[in-house]
Parts: C-alpha cells; structure tokens; sequence
C-alpha cells in the first residue's frame, strides 16, 4: 500500500541564506525525506527574503475586522496572515530551520510566528487558559548554534518554541540541534554529522 503524501511546511530565516547552517541543516533533511521514497508536497519560505515587516496595530486591527466588514486596505494587510494559516492548517509537518542570533529567534521568523499565533484561529481563551486549535499535526525544529548552548540557561529559543508551537496545539515536537559550529572545524563537522544523523532517524520513523 502507497503512502499518503507528506504536507511539508518549512520556514527558515538564515541571514547567510543558502550558506547558512540552519539551511543546511534544511537541505539535508529534504534530501533524507526524498531518498526515504515518503512523497511529500513542500512549501517553503525563506523568511529574510519574504522581509516580513513586524507586525504593528493596523495589522492586528484589520484581523479583529470581521471579514465582510474589512477595507481594501484592510483585506490586503489581512491576506499576508490568512495566507500562511491556510498553509499551516494543511501542512502535516513544521519545519522550523532556525540559526541561534542573540540568543533568541531571528526577527523575521518572530514576525511570522505574529501572524499565525492568532487567538481564534490557531489557538483560543477557555476558562482553563488557553488551549491549541492545531492538534495532530508535527514539528521538527532544526537549530544550528555558534556556541553550545542546549539545555543551558543561556538557551531561550527552545523553551520559546516550544511554548509557541504549543499554543497552537503543536505538541509533537522534535529538536535536532548542530552546536558547536564556530568553535573549531573539528567540532563543526563533527555536530554537523551527528546532525545528520538525528535527521536520518528522524525521517526513517515518520
């Protein structure tokens, strides 16, 4: 029996582009999903390149609008946040290729994260506290590190994610981290390897 196909949505944010370790950590994970014969529909956003501005009230306003009640403006400034939901609703699985830069998330992927953490869209207020309108859907996030800073204090990205990707209901979460990449060439390779490797596993149990 054929398996279904695999709905793949990455997002990546590396300021060095291709370059970066974070895509590189990306580029190897595809290339492991295609070699596994799992078929799979991706879409992918380069989040420097999309130059998502941050988010700001006029924005946030024109998703509180109803719908038939929105200007054209608001319609347009709307659209960008309704696009990438539709895309996250259908995606089976989150890619999130993520470079450590101060500590925390790159700006550009804090912004797209603004615009899918939506209260009533992707996550909603109960009497309990709030609870996730995505479930059954995974995350694999890809962090590539300077330094080595997993499950230090000095790593606020992971427990970041984590809780974000929680909200919406995303609690099948998966972590491969590459640490290490600029402290010698030796450890470089060394992370990048066993990086690889953890993709390779993770790929052949989907």
């Amino acid at each position: 029996m054929s398996k279904a196909s695999l709905n793949v949505l990455l997002v990546s944010a590396s300021l060095s582009a291709d370059k970066g370790n974070s895509r590189a950590l990306a580029t190897s994970f595809l290339s492991a999903l295609e070699a596994s014969g799992q078929p799979f529909q991706l879409t992918h956003h380069d989040l420097v390149e999309r130059d998502l501005p941050h988010l700001d009230g006029v924005e946030m306003q024109a998703w509180m609008t109803p719908a038939d009640e929105r200007s054209a403006e608001q319609r347009k400034l709307a659209a960008l946040s309704d696009g990438f939901l539709a895309e996250l609703r259908a995606a089976d699985l989150l890619v999130v290729a993520a470079p450590l830069y101060n500590l925390g998330l790159p700006t550009q992927m804090k912004a797209w994260f603004d615009r899918v953490l939506r209260a009533g869209e992707t996550f909603r207020y109960t009497e309990k506290g709030p609870s996730g309108l995505l479930e059954g859907k995974q995350a694999l996030v890809l962090a590539a590190r300077g330094g080595m800073y997993a499950g230090s204090e000095l790593d606020s990205q992971t427990p970041h994610l984590k809780s974000m990707l929680g909200l919406m209901g995303i609690t099948e979460q998966h972590f491969i981290y590459a640490e290490g990449l600029n402290m010698g060439d030796e450890q470089k390779v060394g992370a990048l390897s066993e990086a690889r490797t953890s993709i390779a596993n993770y790929v052949d149990a989907l």
